[in-house]
């Protein structure tokens, strides 16, 4: 098994290319679910994995039901910036996804409503919104795999 990023609807070529190539690293699986905001043949998306690419599971889907079709036992963790519960405080399992939404507007207020019990934040000060997706999606999966001692990584 593996951790899992999910992307819904990713809007930046360079904050995906980032995110895949934290994935190389980790062997976390990627999902990108559709419509991304780019052409995965977009040189700053090749540009911003390097040449890590042929290590990265990568899946594509059209919407996050089909995701969650796929993979109907997946605990769902989802990031947004109005949780409550910190992503420190999860106790994650081999398996688990992380979701997060597009960078403009994080995921849809309806997904967020329905999970609100599986919603995650990263503790920050009032002076951001946010922070930037790729750093967000890496500090989350490493917590995830710090928890989990790092299965198969030295």
């Amino acid at each position: 098994m593996a951790l899992h990023i999910v992307l819904v609807e990713p809007e930046i070529p360079a904050n995906t290319g980032n995110i895949a190539r934290t994935c190389a690293a980790t062997g976390t699986h990627l999902h990108l679910v559709r419509p991304l905001g780019f052409n995965t043949d977009d040189k700053t998306l090749k540009r911003a994995g390097l040449d890590y690419w042929y290590a990265v599971h990568i899946e594509y889907h059209d919407s996050f039901e089909e995701l969650q079709a796929l993979y109907p036992e997946g605990r769902y963790f989802y990031a947004t910036t109005k949780a409550t519960k910190r992503y420190m405080d999860i106790e994650y399992q081999d398996g688990d996804f992380l979701v997060f939404g597009k960078e403009t507007k994080g995921l849809p207020p309806e997904l967020l409503a329905a999970n609100t019990e599986h919603c995650i934040r990263m503790p920050m000060t009032d002076k951001v919104r946010s922070l930037n997706l790729s750093n967000s999606a890496a500090i989350m999966v490493y917590e995830a795999l710090r928890q989990l001692d790092f299965p198969g990584m030295e």
